[in-house]
């Protein structure tokens, strides 16, 4: 699977958790505070991806930066991934 697929995937289980309506598609375009996750689904979101993509990209940035959308998400584990274990 790819960085992207994954990303969706996870994404999506986690709208679906917190009940709010599963696109067919995320756009690299969607909004994340507008998608339906609050707080807690991102952590558990981001908890998840480190899990299965075996990194934290967030943890290695030298500059914090909190995405604002779902292909800047994208972007940062795909800027980090030669830290996969």
């Amino acid at each position: 699977m790819t960085i992207r697929s994954t990303t969706e995937r996870l994404f999506k289980e986690g709208l679906s958790e917190a009940q709010v309506p599963v696109p067919e598609s995320l756009p690299d375009d969607l909004v994340l505070l507008k998608s339906g996750l609050d707080s807690i689904g991102f952590a558990v979101l981001v908890t998840r991806l480190e899990s299965e993509l075996g990194f934290d990209p967030f943890t290695l940035m030298s500059d914090p930066f909190y995405p604002r959308t779902f292909g800047e998400l994208v972007g940062i584990y795909e800027r980090f991934k030669d830290h996969a274990k």
